[in-house]
Formats: C-alpha cells, sequence, structure tokens
C-alpha cells in the first residue's frame, strides 16, 4: 500500500516568491485588491506519485487557492478529499472529480477585485470517463472561477467537472496503455489507447474498460466478443497468475471464445502480467489446446504487431521496384518497364511472402495505377490527374489510392475499383498520402499538410467508409507523410518551424507522446518515409534511400555508399 505524504506545492511561483509566500502565507487578504496576474510558470521539481498536498491555508488569496484546488487535483487518493477543501460546502458535495480530465500547461492565473480568477493556459487534450484521450487544439484554455468567502476564507463556488491537470502531473500520475478489440476479419487485436492512473488497480480496470467497449472514434471500426459480460468477482493477481471471472457471456461458439481469451491476454500482458487465468462463471474455459494458464503465446495468430516474415524493405529507383539488398524484384515490375513511382505489397497469409503488388506510374496522359501478383504482369486499373502512394493492410489484399486529392479508391487483384466514402474530406483540401494501420482499422490521412486519423468502417452490405476524422498532431505544420511505426503509432514527416527544414516526429494514435527524431547520418532532409511494426525506419533522402540504426540513420549496406531511391516502405 502506498504511503501518502503531505506536502506544500507552490511549484507555480518564482523561487523568489515562494520564500515569500511561505513566511506571509497565512496573512490575512482583503475582499478588495488590485488586479494581480502570474505569468512565469517555472519547471516543476521531480517528484513520486503519492505526494499529496495539503489543504488551503488561513488567509490564503483568491488566486492562490485556485492553484491550490489545481495541485490538489495531482492526488492519487479516492474522490480528492483535498481538492474539496478549497471549495465551499455546497460545491464540494456537488463536485464529480470522476468525469473525465483536462490536460493543460502554461497557465496563468488573474484575480480580480471581485473574487473572480481567470486561468488561461493552453489545453493539452482531455480525457473521458473510459481513459480515453482527445488531443488538445492548441488554442488558448480559459477557465473563470469565483471565489466566495465562507469564514472569511476565500473557497471556489464553482469547480469544472473533472480533473483540471497540469500536463507534468497527468504525466506522472497516469499510464499509457492500450484495451485490445478485435478486427473486422478477427485477425487481429487491435490496440485501443487509454491512461490510467497508476498503481495495482490497472488490472482490474483495464479489464472493465473492455468491457465497457471501445472508445467513441474507434466503436465502428471494431469488434467486441466481450460486449455484455462483466466481471463475477475483481481481477485477482498472484505470483502464480493474474484470474480473470467473467459472467455474462453464455456459451460462446470456440471462436467467440478464442477472441475473448486473445482480448484478456493481449491486453493484460502490457502489464507485465503473462499468465492469465480466464474462467466463466467460475470455470475454466475449455478451449482444444489451449492450457489454463494462457499467455501471448498461445494467441500469437492475433498479435497487433505482427510482420510478414518476408517483410523486407522496398523502394523505387529508375521506375523498378527493388528491395533493400539493392537488388530489383523478380518480373517486370523490378526491370523499370512500366517507370513505376510508388508501390505497395501485399503479403501471403501462410507464408509471408510477398504475394501481390499495387504501384503507380507515370505517363502522358497522367498517373495509372497497376495491379497484379508479385513477381507477374501488373495491370492498369485507374488512372487520374493524381494519385497517391498505394497502400495496404495486413488483413486484407486490398490496395487504397486518393486520386485527384478527394476521391478514395480501393481495389484487389483481379477486381474494380471501388470508392471509400469520406464525407468529412469535403471541403479540408488536397489529401497528400492516405496510410492503412497494419490492422487495417485506421488510416492515417495527410491533407494540406495536417495530419488526420480516421476509423476503417466496413458495413454489411460491402460498403466503406473513413469516419471520425480527427486532427490528431496540431502543433505539426506543413506534414509531408507518414507511416505506421506499429497499430497505434506513426513516424511523420513534419516541418521544423524553427530551422526551416522537414524532419522526422514520433506520435501515438491519439496524437500524445510527440517526439522529434534525430536526423544524425542523413545527407539532407528526409522525402518520404516507409515504416512497419518490429522493423527499422526507411526515408528517402537527397536522393537516396536510408535506414535508422541506433538512433542514426545509416546506408542499406553497411561500409557501402548509399542506394538510389525514392518512396521507401514495407510490405504487409
Amino acid at each position: 500500500m502506498r504511503n501518502h505524504v503531505a506536502v506544500r506545492r507552490l511549484p507555480w511561483a518564482p523561487a523568489a516568491l515562494v520564500a515569500v509566500l511561505l513566511l506571509g502565507a497565512c496573512s490575512t487578504v482583503p475582499t478588495s485588491s488590485p488586479t494581480v496576474q502570474i505569468t512565469q510558470a517555472p519547471a516543476r521539481q521531480s517528484t513520486v506519485v503519492g505526494i499529496e498536498p495539503l489543504p488551503p491555508e488561513r488567509g490564503a488569496t483568491p488566486d492562490e487557492i485556485v492553484r491550490g484546488f489545481i495541485d490538489a487535483a495531482a492526488s492519487t487518493v479516492r474522490g480528492h478529499p483535498v481538492a474539496r477543501q478549497f471549495l465551499t460546502p455546497e460545491a464540494a458535495a456537488s463536485w464529480s472529480d470522476e468525469a473525465g480530465i483536462t490536460v493543460i500547461t502554461d497557465s496563468a492565473a488573474v484575480t480580480t477585485d471581485t473574487g473572480t480568477v481567470s486561468v488561461t493556459s493552453t489545453l493539452i487534450g482531455t480525457v473521458d470517463t473510459h481513459g480515453a484521450l482527445t488531443v488538445g487544439t492548441q488554442r488558448a484554455f480559459t477557465r473563470s472561477f469565483t471565489l466566495q468567502q465562507v469564514q472569511k476564507q476565500w473557497r471556489i463556488t464553482n469547480p469544472p467537472d473533472g480533473l483540471l491537470l497540469l500536463e507534468p502531473d497527468f504525466e506522472r500520475l497516469y499510464d499509457y496503455r492500450s484495451a485490445f478489440f478485435v478486427d473486422p476479419t478477427g485477425r487481429r487485436v487491435v490496440a485501443d489507447p487509454r491512461y490510467l492512473i497508476t498503481g495495482q488497480a490497472q488490472p482490474n480496470a483495464l479489464v472493465q474498460r473492455l468491457l465497457d467497449g471501445p472508445s467513441r472514434v474507434l466503436a465502428d471500426g471494431v469488434r467486441n466478443p466481450l460486449q455484455g459480460a462483466q466481471l463475477r468477482r475483481a481481477v485477482t493477481v498472484t505470483p502464480r497468475a493474474v484470474t480473470v471471472d467473467l459472467t455474462g457471456i453464455g456459451n460462446p461458439p470456440a471462436p467467440v471464445l478464442s477472441e475473448i481469451c486473445a482480448q484478456l491476454v493481449w491486453t493484460l500482458d502490457q502489464l507485465s502480467l503473462h499468465n492469465v487465468e480466464v474462467l466463466v462463471d467460475g470455470q475454466a474455459v475449455d478451449l482444444s489446446g489451449v492450457p489454463t494458464l494462457q499467455t501471448t503465446g498461445d494467441w500469437s495468430s492475433f498479435d497487433p504487431e505482427m510482420a510478414p516474415a518476408g517483410a523486407a524493405g522496398h523502394y523505387i529507383d529508375g521506375g523498378g521496384l527493388r528491395t533493400v539488398d539493392g537488388k530489383p524484384v523478380k518480373g517486370p515490375a523490378g526491370t523499370g518497364a512500366y517507370g513505376l513511382t510508388a508501390a505497395a505489397v501485399a503479403a501471403d497469409d501462410r507464408t509471408g511472402d510477398p504475394a501481390s503488388v499495387a504501384a503507380t506510374a507515370g505517363g502522358a496522359g497522367g498517373p495509372t495505377l497497376l495491379v497484379g501478383n508479385y513477381g507477374g504482369d501488373l495491370t492498369p486499373v485507374l488512372t487520374g490527374g493524381s494519385l497517391t502512394a498505394p497502400t495496404v493492410a495486413a488483413t486484407r489484399p486490398e490496395f487504397w489510392v486518393v486520386r485527384d486529392g478527394a476521391a478514395v479508391v480501393r481495389v484487389t487483384v483481379g477486381g474494380q475499383p471501388q470508392g471509400v466514402d469520406v464525407p468529412a474530406l469535403a471541403g479540408l483540401g488536397r489529401v497528400q498520402s492516405l496510410r492503412l494501420s497494419p490492422d487495417g482499422v485506421r488510416a492515417a490521412i495527410v491533407v494540406d499538410g495536417t495530419l488526420y486519423i480516421a476509423t476503417v468502417v466496413r458495413s454489411e452490405d460491402g460498403a466503406v467508409s473513413l469516419r471520425n476524422l480527427q486532427n490528431i498532431a496540431p502543433s505539426l505544420t506543413l506534414v509531408a507523410d507518414a507511416a505506421w511505426a506499429s497499430s497505434a503509432s506513426l513516424m511523420a514527416l513534419a516541418g521544423d518551424a524553427g530551422q526551416d527544414r522537414m524532419v522526422p516526429y514520433t506520435l501515438r494514435v491519439d496524437g500524445f507522446g510527440l517526439s522529434l527524431v534525430s536526423t544524425a547520418g542523413l545527407p539532407s532532409q528526409p522525402t518520404a518515409i516507409g515504416e512497419a511494426p518490429g522493423r527499422p525506419p526507411l526515408v528517402s533522402a537527397g536522393g537516396t534511400i536510408w535506414q535508422q540504426s541506433g538512433g542514426t540513420w545509416s546506408t542499406l549496406i553497411r561500409g557501402q555508399e548509399p542506394l538510389p531511391g525514392s518512396a521507401p516502405f514495407y510490405p504487409l
């Protein structure tokens, strides 16, 4: 059990002001005072999880009460009793600390002579009651607090529902986890990012997130075999195993029960709980070939990060398709006869070897999409004024492109092109790039330099659409390309306004965790990215192809000159 230590935190004030406040914090504050503005917000000292703030001091000013209330939100105690002490009795009784989280940074408080305090900040994001984060718009966040005196002490009358947390506190107190649901083909579990308070309750909380269902933006693109199920008792963790006892699922057929087990095992494995015992109404599940204590090895076929065994990197050079060893692929696609400009390769389900290919080729009449078997002849299937680089997911041999910057089209080998409905694209601008996630449930779309994520929704009548379009990286400008590093993270190529250059960034699928990637070793600015789970990132730079290794970029063949090429990618 964690020991909570009560401390007084004054992180928003300059160091000199801290000393003054410590000496004079008990002085009486008049009911009318001049406007005071706090504009400096130094970095907080790192603290261990479990440190608890003290309640308000007597004579605290209105802005100190508001800052204390926000500080007290960074508590691990259920119900946030200290935070409630900054509120009037009526507000304390009605305030809910479970109505979600608003994460802010760069805070400043302004006090007026009427007992009103305005907190102005930048919105980092909001977290709903299920732990799903929506990234902020980078616009200013303003919240006005009203205060009144209760027994001559200032207290807040109108707290916001939920918690208002500073970014450092959020990062310290909440862990990034995933609840795993099932893709429409039943072949993969799909990561649905959540943020959970750190501590021993996470196993139970994560399983409850599964029972509650997928997040709003992902719900239409996945299945949840656990829908309607409940926990018969709390999830228990022992040195032997973690036990999940379910009820309310009836007697599902073996395939559905297998999906349920895969969901639970992959979800709990990220907590280093590698042996999972699944019970239904107190009895161990009975699945042929599956032991009582299940591991991810028993459900490796659902691996969210599975990559084809033969997934060597590919790129285009001289109009021909090559692999990262510099050799042309077999057949006419490797000869340069088609004049290829970009390509995508789908792997065989059984062997993992490349099976089919879609590629764009230039021409006097505009670009053409060619499709065919890997190593064989390619057939023209689509033309347009422009075509984006093809993309494919690991779960379906179905290639997607965007024609003329707006029309999303999908096609299979031997099939006819079919449109994909994307109503949210209207009016946004021109699509520069579209990349399907490895599980085929999401798409990363670059529109006029802005990065969006959409959910792939497949209807029973065969229609396909992209829904819930979200700008996940509002702070990135001039985005040129994006590729999936995993089922729930990306690498994006975007402008660095500070140095007037293009650089790679990594970020999670919800937009959080944005981080700059070093360009050490590259001869010039990168122009395109290729990635896949468990594979080293590839970029084209200066008309040559490079791969990342140990934090720096190196040539494809160690010790040799860089190989010329463009449009790198991995088969899926």
